[in-house]
């Protein structure tokens, strides 16, 4: 893929991360549609995302946080190595990391184990005794991923370091076929426990395709507990405002669940399937994008113009991919939620829920793009304690907006509380980078929002027009019709102001298709 500062080399990785990323979304999609048309949107599924949830809030505050603090670390070492000319000599630091985590996680497996009910209890506190009761036992069935998960994270971000994302990036194949199967065939004979099992066993065809790329960097992996080592201190010094700020993140999700579970059976699935469509852009585009574009912004810590190029880089493609796509979000939710969900047990009140959480989920997955991008440049930088911080803000605008909305718009609250939140920390977060690194240009960054935001409103308008002119197609008619719509009319935008983001697609896959 080349050297992490060349020009082209994230191009080439994101849009070769993109595509194998797209075949796991794909499964992901099949996977979430299954499950919504065994299960439906109601009481056993609000039982499966809340023990999922517990699940991420013992996964979440150790392995995310180690997992991320490894990378830029390790892709300096990695760095330095091809620059001598040498392959992977071993990384102690990472090797540690790797012990240490999968102690702790399995210990703190144990003890959330034997907590489950009542942790239960005060995460969904509109549950009844059986709900309650349902998603304790989930819980302790899930919490044996734990392990396997942070296994696989921290094994990836060894491979990502070295410039291998392939194997990374299906790591979403087995999981979900695994799942698929244990919803369609399993989930009618042993209903929701069903789920729980295909989750530790997808975990570990999870874990399996990680063992490829680390075999064939030659590195040999062992348990290590030195930590007095320098690699492993510079983690260290990484891991607790990383894991405050992924705390935060858990929180929010708890919050957001715990209020839904005073709104009725379904409202925690309706709001879990809401942003699972709208996050489907986000795996195959920020998540892209990222997998290359961490690991580069490490190599160039010390080059702050080339960091700067990055960043403004990677925001043009998330601002320019994204917009557009958000604005079918609030245009064509109810088509977009019948066509993907609304079968089986998926029934049209489940349909309706959903796609109001959608539309108020929408510009969150816009704010959420940019807010990735400049908090990984503040990482890779050395600076965790300011987005920390930011996180922590945006956590108070999220529970503020969860406890005053949800009683007045019921799901929209909710959601408007969570698109809110994570505006602020984009844009908060944003300004931290400008002031204390120099890290970002503030003119640049502001021109590309604001012809994105004038150009959504324009071809909003053009899709609301349509919807209203065209009621009665079918849900996936109308759906196509309406994205047609806005994309054209965002593109012809970009062209009508001959933006300099108008060629960047173009350049890139021009780029790659050099390269070959």
């Amino acid at each position: 893929m080349g050297g992490p500062g060349g020009r082209w080399s994230i191009a080439r990785a994101a849009v070769l991360v993109a595509g194998l990323t797209a075949v796991s979304t794909v499964l992901g999609f099949v996977r979430d549609v299954v499950i919504g048309a065994v299960f439906g949107a109601g009481a056993q599924l609000d039982a499966w995302f809340v023990a999922q949830g517990v699940m991420n809030v013992v996964l979440g505050l150790i392995a995310w946080a180690m997992a991320r603090s490894v990378t830029p670390v390790t892709a300096r070492e990695a760095a330095r190595e091809r620059a001598e000319g040498t392959g992977c000599r071993g990384h102690r630091g990472f090797e540690v990391s790797l012990t240490l985590t999968v102690l702790v996680l399995g210990l703190a497996g144990v003890v959330v184990g034997l907590l489950a009910a009542p942790v239960t209890s005060l995460l969904a506190p509109g549950f009844d005794d059986a709900q309650t009761a349902t998603a304790a036992a989930l819980t302790r069935i899930v919490l044996v991923a734990t392990v396997l998960v942070a296994g696989t994270d921290l094994l990836a971000s060894l491979a990502q370091a070295h410039g291998r994302f392939a194997w990374s990036s299906l790591q979403g194949v087995p999981f979900n076929l695994v799942m698929i199967a244990a919803a369609g065939v399993f989930g009618p004979r042993y209903g929701i426990t069903a789920l729980a099992v295909g989750y530790v066993a997808g975990s570990a065809a999870r874990l399996l395709m990680q063992l490829p790329p680390v075999l064939a960097l030659g590195a040999r992996i062992r348990p290590r507990w030195e930590l007095r080592d320098p690699s492993f201190r510079e983690i260290v010094r990484l891991v607790p405002p990383m894991l405050v700020g992924n705390a935060v993140v858990n929180v929010n999700t708890l919050v957001d669940r715990a209020v839904g579970s005073t709104l009725g059976d379904g409202a925690i699935s309706a709001l879990s399937y809401g942003w699972r469509l709208v996050d489907l852009p986000e795996t195959l585009v920020i998540a892209a994008l990222l997998a290359p574009l961490y690991p580069a912004l490490g190599a160039a810590a010390d080059d702050r113009p080339e960091l700067r190029r990055l960043v403004d880089r990677g925001l043009s493609v998330v601002v320019t991919v994204l917009t557009p796509i958000c604005t079918v979000f609030v245009v064509a939710a109810a088509p977009l939620v019948a066509t993907a969900f609304g079968h089986g047990a998926f029934d049209a009140g489940d349909v309706r829920a959903t796609a109001t959480a959608v539309a108020w989920y929408a510009p969150a997955l816009l704010a959420l793009g940019c807010r990735q991008v400049v908090v990984r440049a503040s990482y890779a930088l050395g600076d965790s304690r300011g987005p920390v911080v930011v996180a922590v803000l945006a956590m108070v605008v999220n529970v503020a907006g969860d406890l005053v909305l949800a009683p007045l718009m019921g799901l929209a609250g909710i959601a408007a509380a969570t698109t809110a939140s994570l505006a602020v920390a984009a844009l908060l977060n944003a300004g931290l980078l400008h002031r204390r690194h120099a890290g970002l240009d503030p003119r640049s960054a502001a021109g590309l929002l604001g012809r994105a935001l004038l150009l959504a409103a324009v071809a909003g308008g053009a899709g609301l027009g349509v919807r209203e002119a065209l009621p009665v197609l079918p849900p996936i008619v109308l759906a196509v019709v309406l994205a047609a719509v806005v994309g054209g009319t965002y593109l012809l935008g970009l062209a009508a102001l001959r933006a300099p983001e108008r060629r960047l697609l173009g350049e890139v896959l021009g780029a790659v298709l050099r390269r070959r």
